[in-house]
């Protein structure tokens, strides 16, 4: 599969770069951004995969959560994906919703019309996009996945159903428990019917409490965040650790909301999280 390169930014003395892609899992032509740290260029690298919210695309992150100058000095790559698949013929909320359709694949594979043929997000995040990215980039084996609120729980389903993909996983205001908030239940009544059945293997706290982890997690939650209450229950992710044995760290900060800002201050924490299971705990392959 080709990557087409579409920019690319000195920075930290590593390189920003713009990326597209014929994606056969979405149907339809992606891109997504990478930041390659200054390592790269002499040696291959281990990756960050991060998810992403409700609206985002593959830039910002990347202009906005500062997470390059630590990425540069640990010499981590970070693999910023876009959010769901676009382009003409690609289905959108009928209404321009911003929480279902065009920017709102919470990372899930669609089984229902008019989603099924291109929103297959899931396994475009856990299949096609790494085997795309190390084919082509200098990156080792070894990746940890992480990701801001739709995103959050896009990392934290994933690893917690794929956690020999990873070496640890964290999230910023992750929808913990989406079967019980309004974003998630508009979303999966969608992409995977009405069935309630199916919903269960694409949510965090359920998976927890059904399967438990022992993969290193980390989330922090800023306690002003206006969705926390309604849409996020991260109280839920919580029980659902205690109750499986799930080395979780949740982490609540105050004042915090659940902006880019939130992401900008705490990102380098997760960025070390992160580095101490890629750098020092390989996979054995």
């Amino acid at each position: 599969m080709a990557l087409q390169q579409l920019t690319a930014q000195r920075l930290f003395e590593g390189w920003q770069k713009r990326f597209s892609h014929r994606s056969k899992t979405l149907q339809c032509d992606m891109q997504f951004s990478v930041y390659l740290p200054p390592q790269a260029e002499f040696h291959q690298v281990p990756a960050l995969y991060w998810l992403s919210g409700l609206t985002c695309t593959d830039e910002n992150f990347s202009a906005k959560s500062g997470a390059q100058r630590i990425a540069a000095e640990l010499g981590i790559a970070l693999i910023i994906p876009d959010t769901s698949p676009r382009g003409e013929g690609v289905p959108d909320a009928a209404d321009g919703a911003y929480d279902l359709g065009l920017g709102a694949g919470f990372y899930v594979n669609a089984t229902q019309a008019p989603w099924q043929q291109h929103y297959q997000m899931y396994d475009y995040i856990t299949q096609e996009l790494p085997k795309l990215c190390q084919a082509n980039l200098p990156l080792t084996a070894q990746k940890s996945i992480s990701g801001h609120s739709m995103g959050g729980h896009g990392a934290l389903v994933i690893a917690l159903r794929e956690p020999e993909l990873f070496c640890a996983v964290s999230a910023f205001a992750p929808i913990a428990n989406p079967v019980q908030c309004d974003w998630g239940k508009k979303a999966f009544s969608a992409y995977l019917g009405e069935d309630q059945c199916n919903w269960d293997v694409y949510d965090a706290s359920l998976l927890m409490t059904k399967l438990g982890s022992q993969l290193p997690m980390l989330v922090s939650q800023g306690e002003a965040d206006q969705f926390m209450a309604t849409q996020l229950f991260p109280e839920q992710l919580r029980q659902a650790a205690e109750a499986s044995g799930t080395p979780l760290q949740l982490e609540i900060h105050p004042g915090y909301d659940h902006s880019y800002y939130f992401i900008a201050s705490f990102i380098e924490q997760h960025l070390r999280f992160h580095a101490g299971y890629l750098l020092n705990n390989p996979l054995v392959e």
